[in-house]
């Protein structure tokens, strides 16, 4: 008897996630097809033209907006965006700078502060628990 190995297959959706694309401008072979790990793990080794162009120019998903703006995803959504945007939209909203953003580049600086705040009251806290123990 022979065991015969399958690949792992993704829908689209998630290889598009993983390759830090917009889904919808990816190439209809690719929107409508299976993607299996060999297959994203060539797209990442060595991105054929369309992708690169995609990851260059956009239009980009909400989490990549997000990142190159400096705000979280609920703060895109609080001003206003809910589209993908391409590169020149996102440059056009850094050089605007409406008060939105400036608002939300302030709140996920705090959020950053009060993260870091948390991670070292852990740390402290797990220094005392394994300097008890000896």
């Amino acid at each position: 008897m022979t065991t015969q190995q399958t690949s792992q297959t993704m829908k689209p959706a998630t290889a598009a996630k993983k390759l830090g694309v917009y889904l919808q401008a990816t190439p209809a072979e690719f929107q409508e097809g299976v993607v299996t790990r060999a297959e994203l793990t060539a797209l990442q080794a060595d991105p054929p033209a369309w992708l690169r162009d995609l990851r260059r120019d956009g239009p980009h998903p909400r989490p990549v907006v997000a990142s190159k703006l400096g705000v979280s995803i609920a703060g895109l959504a609080r001003g206003g965006v809910t589209e993908a945007l391409t590169t020149e939209q996102i440059d056009a909203l850094k050089q605007d700078d409406p008060e939105w953003l400036r608002h939300e580049r302030s709140v996920q600086v705090d959020v950053r502060k009060e993260a870091a705040r948390i991670k070292e009251l852990h740390q402290e806290q797990q220094e005392k628990r394994e300097n008890q123990g000896r």
